[in-house]
């Protein structure tokens, strides 16, 4: 069975990148992220509006006026989370089916708060990204419209690196460059060459 890898890692650490590694090598991934966007524009925009009026336009949810209504509100972000999540879930399960029917050796899920959020449980296996923390800064700070208030508090939701390294079966490092990297996600491939996933309760 398709051998589950969750890919994650703090902001500016180049998860995407990695994940942009392994669909050039031949795995399939799935990005929560480029799902949530997909929704927003699709089956979740009516369910956003309804649950918080005058958060979209011609059908696609407007993403500052919804920041506006949910940001620093945990009631309303977790009214958000609750239409979105398991929007997300569906995606995700039927993109490892289509892995496991494919006979995909290894399906990725690339998940920014995986840790955070407990999801972990769903994968056979974690890789985190990292990079030493002057290079993350470096990398976010030259972001457009980035500040240092936004970035900061865009680290602070975050599970710190360290944590996220002690917890991981796999780590990556980016800061030595996209071929660096990629030998090194050769590596993992090869070590998970063979092994059959075991994970298939998902929450």
């Amino acid at each position: 069975m398709t051998f589950v890898l969750g890919l994650t890692g703090s902001i500016g650490m180049g998860k995407s990148t990695t994940a942009d590694i392994f669909r050039r090598l031949g795995h399939p991934v799935h990005d929560a992220d480029a799902e949530v966007h997909a929704l927003y524009s699709g089956a979740a925009a009516p369910l956003i509006e309804e649950a918080f009026p005058g958060t979209t336009k011609a059908g696609v949810v407007d993403r500052t006026a919804l920041g506006k209504a949910v940001v620093g509100n945990t009631e309303a972000m977790a009214r958000l989370e609750a239409i979105v999540h398991p929007l997300v879930r569906e995606s995700r399960d039927a993109f490892i089916a289509k892995a496991e029917r494919e006979r995909a050796p290894v399906a990725v899920l690339d998940i920014p708060l995986l840790l955070e959020t407990g999801g972990e449980k769903g994968c056979d296996a974690v890789l985190v990204v990292s990079a030493p923390a002057e290079v993350q800064r470096e990398r976010v700070m030259a972001r457009p419209g980035m500040t240092q208030e936004r970035f900061e508090a865009l680290r602070d939701r975050q599970m710190p690196d360290a944590e996220k390294r002690a917890r991981a079966h796999f780590v990556v490092d980016t800061s030595r460059g996209r071929a660096a990297a990629e030998h090194q996600v050769r590596d993992i491939l090869r070590a998970l060459a063979g092994r059959s996933g075991r994970v298939r309760s998902r929450s």
